[in-house]
């Protein structure tokens, strides 16, 4: 009996980098006509009795820009989640539900990455420390997206996601 691969033809890979201050990439089978945008976001008012304001996913625009993907494919860094990091925590774990309920809306199939995974097989050996990897995510998207330089804020883990999903055949 003869095995096949999996049929990846014609998937479109979607690569989110998980937060308020993420990136979203969208790169089809062939790797042509790859989409990036900053995650979304909408300041309002937060719900405790300080009054403060608080930056949220804008799940209509992040609806809009997935609307139209044809045989999508999503992965989501996982989340960092630190009991001493308590607002950063919250905040990272706020956008991930935002982000799930569009993906469900729009049926969607996802799976969660942990970000050494595809940091291992898209940028140097040997990088350590946030700073540095930021760099480095920075130099490889802007080499292998030129496209998207403007678009590039820190970093550009959510079109390198993507991309490394795409290599990987998921």
């Amino acid at each position: 009996m003869r095995h096949s691969k999996k049929n990846t033809q014609g998937k479109t890979y979607i690569g989110i980098d998980n937060g308020v201050s993420g990136s979203i990439g969208v790169i089809p089978f062939l790797g042509i006509n790859a989409k990036m945008i900053q995650t979304p976001t909408i300041n309002v008012f937060n719900y405790t009795k300080k009054a403060q304001k608080i930056c949220r996913v804008d799940t209509d625009v992040l609806h809009d820009f997935l609307y139209e993907v044809r045989k999508p494919f999503a992965i989501i860094e996982r989340p960092m989640v630190n009991p001493t990091r308590f607002k950063a925590t919250q905040s990272a774990l706020r956008s991930l539900e935002a982000t799930l309920v569009v993906l469900e809306w729009l049926n969607i199939p996802y799976q969660f990455i942990d970000s050494k995974e595809w940091q291992f097989k898209m940028l140097p050996h040997g990088i350590k420390g946030s700073a540095d990897l930021k760099k480095a995510s920075l130099s490889i998207g802007k080499r292998l997206f030129p496209q998207f330089t403007t678009l590039y804020e820190n970093d550009a883990d959510g079109i390198l996601i993507a991309e490394w999903a795409r290599r990987s055949r998921l």
